[in-house]
């Protein structure tokens, strides 16, 4: 999509209604609200983290957002796509702070060059125990992006019509953590398949700007 024409009908999303629920759980993985069951009590004192959704121009005009394949490492979360962000510091004011600081750090994409548009609905994580903050947010010029090498492998630079096109949906097979192998809807987004908390935030982000474009 044009970004002219995308910045123009953006501002419409902040009026609207969230999906919330009735999207997340389109990508919603069928073991999720087990492993929620055994979190017990730790679940109240789960800790605090926000993303962004940055969304931006590419050198034709083209509409894109950034998402970032993570570094494989010993932790839930090894080797997967997910939003640039993370959890929060004693430094930051508020979870949108957290987001364009982590943002800043994982991407290279200065706070002051990104226009936060709507916060969304958080999601929690049961392997990590986090409640995830994201956002929506806009750099109206071509970023230069730098990596973060110590935690992230990779920058995905994702077609918003990508994003929006249902034929990217599809299916992912996961090992769960009590050991049975099921099938997760999932999106496939350059070449990489999206699942679980990240998929549930897409699956927002798509739907509200559905409504818009």
């Amino acid at each position: 999509m044009n970004f002219n024409e995308f910045i123009i009908a953006l501002p419409k999303i902040k009026n609207i209604p969230l999906p919330a629920e009735a999207s997340q759980l389109k990508m919603v993985p069928p073991y999720r609200q087990e492993l929620v069951k055994q979190q017990g009590d730790t679940i109240k004192n789960a800790r605090q983290s926000a993303v962004l959704a940055l969304f931006y121009p590419d050198l034709e005009a083209q509409t894109k957002l950034i998402l970032i394949l993570r570094k494989t490492y010993k932790g839930v979360h090894s080797g997967q796509v997910g939003f640039p962000g993370g959890k929060v510091e004693l430094e930051d004011h508020d979870l949108k702070h957290t987001a364009l600081r982590e943002t800043h750090e994982e991407v290279g994409v200065s706070p002051e060059l990104v226009t936060v548009y709507k916060k969304l609905t958080q999601v929690y994580i049961p392997p990590s125990n986090f409640y995830v903050q994201p956002f929506i947010g806009v750099a109206d010029s071509t970023p230069i992006f730098t990596k973060q090498d110590s935690e992230v492998e990779d920058l995905l630079e994702v077609y918003l019509s990508d994003l929006l096109s249902e034929s990217n949906l599809t299916q992912k097979i996961v090992t769960t953590s009590y050991g049975a192998d099921v099938q997760v809807p999932a999106f496939n987004l350059n070449n990489h398949l999206v699942w679980g908390a990240t998929a549930m935030m897409l699956s927002e982000v798509k739907d509200l700007l559905k409504q818009t474009l």
